[in-house]
């Protein structure tokens, strides 16, 4: 059996968390290949290694003396090397990313450089070989990642390594030139080192156990999922949900791969399975809750709009036209609503509502801003009745009036609009109906 492990910045942050990482590595024969992020915040008030970077490269760019938040950054790591009492080094590597930055190498590079040193940390502490990511994830000249030669380079410089460390979060272009993934791009790391070696699992391991039904910022202690499908964790990190990076999702579901969040504070925790498909019934209807503050909509009314060819086309062409892109759009007999992030439309308003009249001459528009979506997701929903009534019933319990409710033809995910200033009471009204009475 073989597993691909990704360890986040917080369970890499001091020699403490390295020492939890190596009893987790070391407990399992199959945990044979590790991804690791830069170290991330020791306690609060910390600054991660990431942003120190960019500072540090900025400062450099400035033309200003950076020696002493170089000299900040080197500190961290030999923190690491010497509570781990290893016997390692990093003056050449510190004396090149010096003469890099002097030479303004890039921003990408600079950040891709947390990483890059940690590996060679968790390499050296392991007793694993180190692999560049550099010279095995590729990017084209345009910038755009190249899954294809990623694979092909991963899948033969890996079959020459029986255990090894790949810094996560960057790549290289062609020549050489180091390219980032954007924030949280290590996930994305560890699913591409997952289908290239067709590992059996893909554990990743973070500060929680697991993904959480909702947020825990609205609701104290929510209940953690055990098993996910890769649609619903889609729908879930499109509305806000963030636990892994929405990218890592790919490579791995073509393959088939699953994927454990798991709590590096808490191995004994099961975590969370990640899966294509599963026969496993849920534990609650619902599988999570997810929203957004910030949307708009714009409601167009006009008689017969129903019997118009190409209405809602002519419609959507104003807004694409304005390069603003939609969310949802209800549509009933003679309206149809369009729902846009409120800060990418505001400033074209007028722009948008003069090309909708010339477009399609309706009767009326009108517009209404501070809205929030809630989507609730689940694959349980399917074999349910009355999941739209329960929701409504809790969200009118809860005093919230509810702008708009649009439910996708997979039966996968429920979208409700309410206002903003009653999302929080929205989404815990839902969690209650569908968790807390079902515990």
């Amino acid at each position: 059996m073989k597993k691909i492990v990704k360890f986040g910045g917080s369970s890499l942050a001091n020699a403490q968390q390295f020492e939890k990482v190596g009893e987790i590595i070391r407990s399992d024969e199959s945990r044979r290949y590790v991804v690791p992020s830069a170290p991330g915040k020791r306690f609060d008030g910390d600054t991660k290694v990431t942003d120190l970077l960019y500072k540090c490269y900025n400062i450099a760019v400035q033309g200003e003396d950076f020696g002493a938040v170089l000299q900040e950054i080197k500190e961290r790591y030999y923190e690491i090397i010497r509570g781990l009492k290893l016997n390692l080094s990093l003056e050449e590597e510190f004396a090149q990313i010096e003469k890099d930055f002097k030479a303004q190498a890039g921003s990408d590079y600079a950040a891709s450089r947390g990483e890059f040193l940690n590996g060679k940390v968790m390499a050296a502490y392991l007793g694993y070989e180190f692999v560049d990511a550099a010279t095995v994830i590729r990017f084209d000249k345009n910038g755009n990642f190249d899954a294809d030669k990623t694979d092909k380079l991963l899948s033969k410089r890996l079959a020459k390594c029986e255990r090894a460390v790949i810094p996560g979060f960057y790549g290289a272009y062609e020549d050489g030139t180091v390219k980032t993934f954007s924030r949280g791009g290590s996930d994305v790391t560890g699913s591409l080192v997952a289908k290239a070696i067709k590992a059996d699992l893909y554990e990743n391991w973070t500060d929680v156990s697991g993904f959480l039904v909702t947020d825990p910022r609205i609701v104290e202690n929510p209940a953690v999922i055990e098993t996910i499908t890769y649609r619903e964790l889609r729908e879930l990190s499109y509305m806000g949900a963030t636990v892994l990076h929405e990218d890592a999702i790919f490579p791995v579901r073509k393959e088939g791969i699953p994927i454990n969040i798991k709590n590096t504070n808490r191995p004994e925790d099961k975590g969370t399975f990640i899966v294509e498909s599963t026969c496993k019934k849920p534990k609650f209807t619902i599988t999570g809750i997810a929203g957004k503050k910030g949307f708009c909509s714009i409601n167009i009314e006009k008689s017969m709009m129903n019997s118009e060819v190409g209405f809602g086309r002519k419609v959507l062409q104003v807004f694409e036209d304005q390069g603003i892109s939609f969310e949802h759009i209800p549509s009933g007999i003679d309206t149809l609503t369009v729902y846009v992030h409120q800060d990418e439309f505001e400033e074209k308003e007028q722009q948008v509502i003069a090309g909708i009249h010339r477009a399609v001459q309706p009767d009326f528009v009108e517009m209404e801003s501070d809205l929030a979506l809630i989507a609730v997701v689940g694959r349980g929903m399917k074999s349910q009745r009355g999941t739209a009534g329960r929701i409504f019933s809790a969200l009118a319990h809860a005093n919230v009036n509810v702008k708009m409710i649009d439910q996708g033809s997979s039966e996968l995910n429920i979208i409700i609009g309410v206002e903003n200033r009653d999302f929080e009471a929205a989404v815990k009204a839902i969690y209650d109906i569908f968790v807390l009475t079902q515990m």
